[in-house]
């Protein structure tokens, strides 16, 4: 959907355009099989972890030719359906001792529950969230049991609780190698970020710890836990958790942010100072001057008026009714964000910004931006021009066929990019 269209859509409140060019995943997508643009990326998303353990392509095409599309209802139950065709399967195949192909069932099922679960934020109380998320972890936890790398499943000590994660190593001889930290952003899971770039992490020698922190995964849905602007805080128990395994060489320590942990990452290495590598894909320097400036809010004294935000809700409730995009990037927000209205959910975004931060940076950063990925239109350029340690800027391309959001699409193209600038960090001479 172009930003022209949700103009027209909306009713008097340019605040609304935030709703797609804000989260940046829906503006420019390329269209496949959906005309609805988020349903046309959260299919590329899903079907594109055919090219690691995720999905298979006839599965997703089917799958999406019995949704309808714009109705999320129709999009959770098909998917649901799917995921449980592969769940049964697995559980056959595991009956009869076929364990890779029970391996690569349940990994299936698990990415197609996550996509089922998807856009069911609207009601934090849905039993279903909890429900198909559970499922999702369960598959993959089966499907690790049987993988030829191992896949451990870790809990992470952090402030009173502890964080969920998983090891997953080169081998299980204990010999100290790098360690890739990689977590999420927005919306993505821990499970997910295994089909999105642990996999071939592995298979170049990295070992990869991936973990869910606050506003993520487990952490909101179970524990309740809402996003923090102070991500350090989040990292640096990881970090600790780390260098205590015999597996990790703590002088060779990197960390991945996704999506809105382009924002996060960054943050985290200003404070902790262990971590030699850091990427930002994509690279986010002021997460809150980016939605002012997609909504014409100069300063943003409007979020602090009630009579003012009392008019933004209602030209923000109105688009939600209208686009996909806007709707799912709201219910996420106050999901994530545990807020009870649109404007609430923007407002915490206040201290979402690297201002104060960004020279702090010390470490090795790459900063990746790709050409599609509009909604953060000059943030990627603007973190990278603000850091004074050593950078790299990468840009993934429509001529390359990985332009979109964190490359959804182009999972081989992405990896490859990315795990070369790390080896070459990193690991320096040694091959892999």
């Amino acid at each position: 959907m172009k930003s022209n269209k949700l103009n027209r859509n909306c009713r008097g409140i340019v605040l609304v355009v935030v709703c797609v060019l804000f989260y940046g995943l829906s503006l420019g997508a390329v269209e496949c099989v959906f005309e609805d643009t988020e349903f046309s990326f959260q299919f590329l998303r899903t079907m594109g972890y055919t090219a690691s353990v995720g999905a298979d392509i006839g599965e997703c095409l089917n799958t999406a030719r019995r949704i309808k599309d714009k109705d999320m209802e129709s999009w959770y139950t098909e998917w649901l359906k799917t995921a449980k065709q592969l769940n049964s399967a697995a559980d056959g195949f595991l009956a009869k001792g076929h364990k890779i192909s029970a391996k690569e069932a349940y990994f299936r099922a698990s990415n197609y529950y996550r996509t089922a679960e998807f856009f069911l934020h609207g009601n934090p109380k849905d039993p279903r969230i909890l429900k198909t998320w559970g499922k999702s972890r369960e598959c993959f936890q089966n499907a690790a049991k049987f993988s030829d790398k191992p896949i451990k499943y870790i809990r992470i000590p952090f402030e009173n609780t502890t964080m969920p994660g998983y090891l997953c190593l080169v081998d299980d001889s204990g010999k100290k190698r790098p360690l890739l930290i990689v977590h999420t952003g927005f919306d993505g899971t821990a499970e997910e970020l295994y089909m999105e770039i642990g996999f071939r992490a592995v298979e170049r020698g990295f070992n990869v710890l991936l973990f869910e922190g606050p506003g993520q995964g487990e952490m909101i849905r179970v524990q309740h836990m809402p996003y923090r602007y102070n991500w350090e805080t989040v990292v640096t128990p990881v970090v600790d958790y780390a260098i205590k395994l015999p597996e990790t060489d703590p002088d060779k320590i990197g960390l991945i942010g996704f999506s809105f942990g382009g924002y996060l990452a960054p943050r985290a290495v200003a404070y902790e100072h262990r971590i030699k590598a850091c990427v930002a894909d994509g690279g986010v320097y002021d997460f809150f001057a980016n939605a002012l400036r997609l909504s014409h809010i100069k300063n943003g004294e409007e979020l602090d008026n009630k009579s003012a935000c009392k008019k933004i809700n209602e030209g923000i409730r109105a688009s939600m009714k209208k686009s996909s995009a806007a709707c799912w990037f709201f219910e996420n927000g106050m999901f994530t964000f545990k807020t009870d209205s649109p404007t609430d959910f923007l407002k915490k975004l206040k201290p979402f910004n690297l201002t104060d931060s960004v020279k702090k940076i010390k470490c090795n950063m790459l900063v990746i931006n790709s050409e599609s990925d509009t909604g953060m239109t000059g943030q990627a350029k603007q973190l990278f021009d603000a850091l004074d340690c050593p950078k790299e800027f990468m840009l993934f391309t429509i001529a390359e066929g990985a332009e979109e959001h964190c490359q959804m699409g182009a999972m081989m193209i992405s990896s490859e990019r990315i795990l070369n600038w790390l080896q070459n960090i990193l690991m320096k001479n040694q091959q892999n």
